[in-house]
């Protein structure tokens, strides 16, 4: 992984991790944006000059939005994208100075953390939409959504280790969706993966070209509307809860849900309408067939 080339991008890797704390200081009136149309909300990072750094502000202001009526029927599916050419740069790195207080440095950490969870919690599928740069905390940020798809100039780092603070935090989504040996060696070098690596270890769903990434995105999340919202909700949380067990537990739980499934409204009505040869009408609610 450590080839001469990207031994190359180590300059403006370092610099898009260090802008949060270099970067200028004014910020924009809205941390993230939030839009919806047709099921699909979109949340925009929105602070391109600081890198989309996570202060502890932006990840509020991100939970806010994820969490903004999530149980809607409106809602099927949610996009985490990002203005500027760093999808995320991680921490605020003035806000782990030492001119702030311990507690403040964990109010930031539990912050973030509640938001990395709240992702996979959320009954809606969430998908990084990612053109450039996310390190540290922001590649975290990709590692914990559903799906992920990059451009193929985006780059995913973790190099805490360069500047004496080792990405303990991102290393809990990284070892879950990349083999050991891979999250390991990101970590302990902060070398880079490229975009095509990042899909060849697991890391992103799909890498496509810069001018296609948002047509494929909506692809995906259309795709996604199609389907039933109660469906959908109840296979998210199962497949999250089986993959802590063992295989016998996983198969247990999930005959179960599998059972369960088969009582919805809409888990009727998707069997009728493919004997019936026709398109199903989706209620997207939880309540059980009569």
């Amino acid at each position: 992984m450590a080839t001469a080339g990207l031994r190359r991008l180590r300059r403006p890797l370092a610099a898009a991790f260090s802008s949060a704390a270099a970067a200028g200081s004014g910020r924009p009136e809205q941390l993230t944006i939030r839009r919806q149309e047709r099921g699909v909300r979109n949340i925009i990072l929105n602070n391109p000059r600081k890198r989309n750094a996570l202060s502890l502000s932006m990840l509020r202001s991100l939970r806010e939005d994820l969490l903004h009526d999530a149980k809607s029927k409106e809602l099927r599916v949610i996009v985490i994208s990002a203005e500027g050419p760093v999808f995320c740069s991680g921490h605020d790195l003035k806000e782990l100075s030492s001119e702030d207080d311990v507690k403040h440095h964990s109010q930031v950490f539990e912050m973030c953390a509640e938001v990395m969870t709240l992702i996979q919690k959320l009954p809606v599928p969430v998908i990084a939409q990612v053109n450039g740069l996310a390190t540290a905390a922001g590649c975290q940020l990709v590692a914990s959504c559903d799906i992920a798809v990059a451009s193929e100039k985006s780059q995913f780092a973790t190099p805490g280790v360069n500047i004496g603070l080792f990405c303990s935090t991102p290393a809990v989504a990284l070892g879950r969706s990349l083999p050991r040996k891979v999250a390991l060696e990101m970590l302990f070098t902060g070398e880079p993966l490229s975009a095509h690596e990042a899909l060849m270890h697991g890391l992103v769903s799909k890498v496509v070209p810069e001018d296609k990434l948002e047509e494929e995105t909506m692809k995906i999340s259309q795709k996604i509307c199609a389907s039933s919202k109660s469906v959908l909700a109840l296979g998210k949380a199962t497949f999250y809860r089986q993959m802590t067990q063992d295989l016998d537990t996983a198969y247990k739980i999930t005959t179960q849900v599998m059972v369960d499934n088969l009582t919805l409204r809409d888990g009727q009505e998707g069997i009728e309408a493919f004997i019936q040869k026709r398109k199903p009408v989706w209620s997207h609610s939880r309540d059980e067939k009569k």
